[in-house]
C-alpha cells in the first residue's frame, strides 16, 4: 500500500488492491467501457472468505464469474443486482449459497445519489410540461 497526498492508502496496483481487500464493495455506473469490470482474475486474487459487495449493476461483473467463484465456497458476496431482473430462477446460486447474501435491487442507492437520480427526473418531467424537453436521445421525433 502507499500513503498519497491526501492521506489516503492506496493499493500500489490492481492485483495488490483486491489481494489486501477484506471488503470490496463496488460503486460504479455500467457503461460500454466499465461492462466486465470485475474479472475471474480479480476474485482469484482476493482472499479466502473475502466479501464482494455489488450493488450497482451485475454487468460490471464478467458474465458467469461471480457464481463460478460463489460455487467454489471460499468468497462471500451481497448482491442486489442480477443479470436478468427480477430473478426468478429459485436454483441460481446467487440465491440458493449460503456465502450470498441477495436482496431484491433495494441497496443500490446512497441518499446523495437518490436526490441526483430524482432531481434529474423532476427537471425532465418540468422541461416538457414547459416545452424545452432536456435530454432527449431521440429529438427529432418530438415534433
Amino acid at each position: 500500500m502507499v500513503t498519497a497526498s491526501a492521506g489516503e492508502t492506496v493499493a500500489v496496483s490492481r492485483e495488490a488492491f483486491f489481494r489486501q481487500s477484506d471488503i470490496v464493495s463496488l460503486h460504479v455506473r455500467l457503461k460500454p467501457e466499465t461492462r466486465g469490470l470485475i474479472t475471474a482474475e480479480d476474485f482469484g486474487q482476493m482472499q479466502p472468505h473475502a466479501l464482494f459487495v455489488n450493488t450497482s449493476r451485475s454487468g460490471l461483473v464478467a458474465p458467469g464469474v461471480l457464481e463460478a467463484e460463489i460455487a467454489k465456497g471460499q468468497l462471500h458476496a451481497a448482491v442486489d443486482v442480477f443479470d436478468q431482473e427480477p430473478l426468478l430462477d429459485r436454483e441460481n446460486i446467487l440465491l440458493t449459497h449460503p456465502n450470498v447474501l441477495a436482496t431484491p435491487h433495494i441497496g443500490f442507492v446512497t441518499e446523495d445519489e437518490f436526490d441526483m437520480q430524482f432531481s434529474d427526473i423532476f427537471d425532465q418531467i418540468n422541461a416538457y410540461a414547459a416545452g424545452a424537453p432536456i435530454h432527449m436521445i431521440n429529438s427529432e421525433a418530438y415534433h
